[in-house]
């Protein structure tokens, strides 16, 4: 069954990556990947978010979690599609750009992963005091 869970929040997070892909297709004209980029923040986000408080929490099974840890957010963000479009910028001669997005990656990735935590962390907080308070 935890199969089928990660394939289907696989499936739902792949899909998410490729419409949010094809409307910035649609409006972006710009050499900077922007799409991809998006993306792999707010999944940066949503992963940290989700382990340091849904999991935590106990709110879905452990295999619920896991679907849309491993399968959605997993399936939504994309490291391989970073390095390529990286090797991209810089063989099309914007080296520049192609610097800025590396940098905007890694530490916008790190960044947003701090903050999911910092979220979730201040939910928790908050959910056990009112815990607290609740039984008193």
């Amino acid at each position: 069954m935890l199969y089928f869970i990660v394939g289907l929040g696989g499936i739902f997070g792949a899909l998410t990556r490729y419409l949010i892909g094809i409307s910035f297709t649609q409006t972006w004209e710009y050499p900077f990947p922007l799409p991809t980029l998006l993306i792999n923040l707010i999944g940066c986000f949503l992963l940290s978010w989700l382990i340091t408080y849904l999991s935590r929490r106990k709110i879905f099974p452990h295999e619920v979690v896991t679907g849309i840890g491993t399968g959605y957010i997993g399936a939504f963000t994309t490291f391989s599609t970073f390095s390529v479009e990286s090797i991209s910028l810089i063989k099309t001669g914007y080296y520049s750009l192609s610097l800025v997005y590396i940098l905007l990656s890694l530490l916008g990735g790190l960044v947003t992963s701090w903050l999911g935590y910092q979220l979730g962390e201040r939910m928790m907080f908050n959910y056990k005091l009112k815990a607290k308070e609740d039984a008193e």
